[in-house]
């Protein structure tokens, strides 16, 4: 599994737009996104296993209820699966916690990103629940991992994106805006 330091690998990937919800033609509902398609921007990057599950809709939406909180830390986020792009757009359009996301899900249904990453479970060959924070130079600079059954705190992974960005040393349980380690 790459981790912190490593670059984030190329890809080139089908993603569900943000607008896709509202778009009239499947074919509209689509864009290409690649490792540069946000140029300047950190990245929150997270996989979940499969569409259509249980535990994925709930950090899916918590991560979309703060995507102003990202947005307003220039940070880009995108959500990934192993599942193809109509499975991604019949999901969100069929699952009410869904509707109305306005960030890219990637459709890695090749495993290329997930292979790179190295966060393919070896049992059932879907991308494990990973997050990953990236740098505006594509850097990976926090990388986790949840077993399937356990789903993530985006309020954390929100918290970690603050810590580095600070770029200061912070203590445990550090938050934007409290002082950091001096020495």
């Amino acid at each position: 599994m790459l981790t912190v330091g490593d670059k984030l690998p190329s890809f080139d990937l089908l993603a569900v737009d943000s607008d896709s919800e509202l778009a009239a033609q499947p074919d509209q509902a689509f864009k290409r996104v690649n490792q540069d398609s946000f140029p300047d921007k950190w990245k929150v990057l997270f996989f979940w296993p499969k569409d259509f599950t249980f535990v994925c809709p709930t950090e899916i939406r918590g991560y979309g209820d703060l995507l102003d909180a990202f947005n307003e830390r220039d940070t880009q986020l995108i959500g990934a699966s192993t599942d193809g792009e109509f499975v991604h757009l019949a999901w969100r359009r069929d699952h009410q916690d869904l509707k109305g996301l306005s960030f890219p899900w990637l459709a890695d249904i090749k495993h290329e990103l997930a292979g790179a990453l190295g966060i393919l479970d070896r049992r059932e060959g879907v991308a494990l629940r990973a997050t990953f924070i990236v740098d505006p130079a594509n850097l990976i600079r926090h990388v986790s991992v949840n077993d399937h059954s356990v789903g993530r705190n985006p309020q954390e992974t929100l918290r970690l994106l603050d810590a580095l960005q600070s770029d200061e040393l912070c203590p445990c349980n550090w938050h934007k805006g409290e002082p950091t380690i001096r020495f």
